[in-house]
């Protein structure tokens, strides 16, 4: 049976409620998903309870943001601990940096002559993990842009007037850490960031999946993702990176552009529920790996 292993609810960037993703989830059919919110986990325990009255499977999951060679590498955590002191430890310093931030867009944008506030920006958040697409949904909710596209570009983009560089975390860090809760890291989709030189690295750092099939890849893109993973003895994994109905994710648009593959629909990734899955042959291969410590 097919699995979603790309997930975000409103405790990261997502619109949905952890019971909202699971109960469609079962509508779905699928067997199994993972919530992989950026930088929190406090959207797996609603999800997880939700998912024994549905009787579905929901792998504890996390989407950490890092930086390398001035570009975003996203990578995957799947199965963590999520009573792993130390690993809590740090996401509580995220959140904490990611409100630093928020901060000094707001600020940037009042500059501007713009009427937000950051108490407007979590109330639209709901959640602990606030990013730039909520800084973008306050923009449209007083009309300053027409939909989060808009927002990216006038305003929130690397060059434009509210442009905030984001907390300094390495992929390699963010391996360490995810192992560190006895998770498996995943890089995500690695076909977006154009850092494809930087796999063999990172699977010296303890790195044991690569996210192979995701929205807008093309064939030879999954063919090649799926060729390194049997070079380096990787978890091929996938998802949709499902973040709402009609989610934009404006940030993946960007990195798209940079990719040495083309991919299909780039002009608008929409990101729709189990678009993208993967068979539960995959998330075996995930429990192996933790069950044997690997």
């Amino acid at each position: 049976m097919a699995c979603d292993l790309h997930i975000h609810t409103c405790a990261s960037d997502g619109t949905d409620t952890p019971f909202m993703v699971v109960n469609k989830a079962k509508i779905a059919g699928l067997r199994a998903i993972a919530i992989t919110d950026h930088d929190t986990v406090e959207g797996v325990a609603p999800a997880l309870t939700a998912a024994r009255l549905l009787s579905l499977e929901v792998l504890p999951g996390i989407e950490l943001s890092t930086e390398e060679k001035n570009k975003e590498v996203h990578i995957l955590g799947y199965l963590i601990n999520l009573n792993q002191k130390e690993f809590l430890a740090q996401l509580v310093l995220f959140q904490q940096e990611r409100k630093k931030r928020l901060v000094k867009i707001v600020d940037k944008l009042q500059t501007l002559g713009l009427p937000v506030t950051v108490a407007k920006v979590e109330a639209i958040a709901k959640g602990k993990s606030v990013g730039r697409p909520h800084v973008a949904r306050t923009l449209m909710e007083i009309k300053a842009v027409k939909n989060v596209s808009e927002a990216f570009e006038k305003y929130l983009e690397i060059g434009r007037p509210a442009y905030v560089p984001r907390f300094k975390y390495t992929p390699v860090a963010a391996i360490q850490l995810i192992r560190l809760a006895q998770g498996v890291p995943v890089m995500a989709h690695p076909g977006l960031t154009g850092l494809d030189d930087l796999i063999p690295d990172l699977v010296k750092e303890g790195l044991q999946g690569l996210e192979v099939v995701y929205p807008g890849y093309s064939p030879q893109m999954v063919a090649y993702y799926y060729n390194l993973c049997r070079t380096y003895n990787l978890v091929p994994t996938g998802g949709s990176d499902y973040h709402g109905p009609e989610h934009e994710n404006k940030e993946h648009l960007l990195e798209v552009r940079g990719s040495k593959f083309e991919v299909r629909s780039s002009d608008r990734l929409t990101h729709k529920f189990a678009e993208v899955t993967v068979p539960y042959a995959t998330v075996q291969a995930l429990k192996d790996l933790v069950r044997t410590g690997n």
